[in-house]
């Protein structure tokens, strides 16, 4: 059993993480076989985030007078709180990943920049590629016309190049 002091401190390290989260999301992970459960931490520790299981009253005193307040108060049943430091859509698609094996894992709802979020948004964030994928995509796309250019401009030296090749051969044929 928890004492008092115990309490404080969790409902403070909770408060520091709703404050300092981008993106928050509800799930629950009971009953995930372990090494799922563990699998799926190191998904959403490598996407800068956290999963928390903890009593329903301490995420509701921890979401005292913070964006999450709505959020986290009231709640009921078992829940998992999904904290996203750095990448929020990274953290989404763990959980979604996760909820395609696993019918006991869904997604219920979340909070994003102040924003709460249905459950349809937060798959829908889900469902949007990972940071380092876009950075790729704008990549790509800014890359695109110089690659053009260089293909063109090595087309035009090869055509250059044969066409110097089929005069030098005229020129032969026309010596003998």
């Amino acid at each position: 059993m928890l004492t008092r002091a115990d309490k404080d401190l969790l409902i403070s390290g909770l408060k520091t993480d709703i404050e300092n989260a981008n993106g928050i999301f509800l799930t629950n992970v009971i009953g995930l076989p372990s090494n799922d459960s563990n699998a799926l931490r190191k998904e959403v520790r490598e996407n800068e985030g956290k999963l928390v299981v903890a009593r329903n009253t301490l995420f509701a005193k921890a979401a005292e007078g913070t964006a999450a307040e709505e959020l986290l108060s009231g709640l009921k049943g078992t829940q998992t709180v999904a904290f996203a430091f750095g990448d929020a859509p990274g953290v989404a698609k763990a959980l979604k990943e996760v909820s395609k094996d696993f019918d006991l894992v869904e997604l219920r709802g979340g909070l994003l920049d102040g924003k709460s979020l249905s459950k349809e948004e937060v798959i829908a964030i889900a469902d949007l590629p990972s940071r380092d994928e876009m950075l790729g995509t704008l990549l790509a796309t800014f890359n695109a016309p110089i690659s053009a250019l260089a293909r063109v401009l090595f087309a035009v030296q090869e055509s250059k190049a044969e066409g110097g090749e089929a005069e030098a051969a005229t020129a032969e044929e026309s010596a003998e």
